[in-house]
């Protein structure tokens, strides 16, 4: 980076106000994010995001589930009708 040479204090001055605005600015962004993410972590949004994680992962999942456990159900039903309520089918 080039250094800037200046003909007089007047542009220092300016340059000094540029950057100290540009400091302002960057300072009032860091608190408004600051108070945005304080308020956006309560006990609520904690427990709605952790709901919604799940449920798109169960939503995902679900015919997985259903395969592993639909020979289960069919065991069942046709113990049932045999007249033995066992869970789990014979090994």
């Amino acid at each position: 980076m080039e250094k800037k040479k200046y003909s007089s204090y007047a542009e220092i001055d300016r340059d000094l106000e540029i950057l100290k605005l540009e400091k302002d600015i960057n300072y009032q962004k860091l608190v408004l994010s600051f108070q945005r993410t304080k308020e956006s972590i309560t006990p609520q949004n904690i427990v709605n995001g952790f709901v919604s994680s799940y449920t798109d992962y169960f939503k995902n999942s679900y015919p997985q589930i259903l395969q592993s456990i639909l020979p289960y159900v069919i065991g069942w039903f046709i113990n049932k009708k045999r007249g033995s309520y066992r869970l789990h089918p014979k090994v």
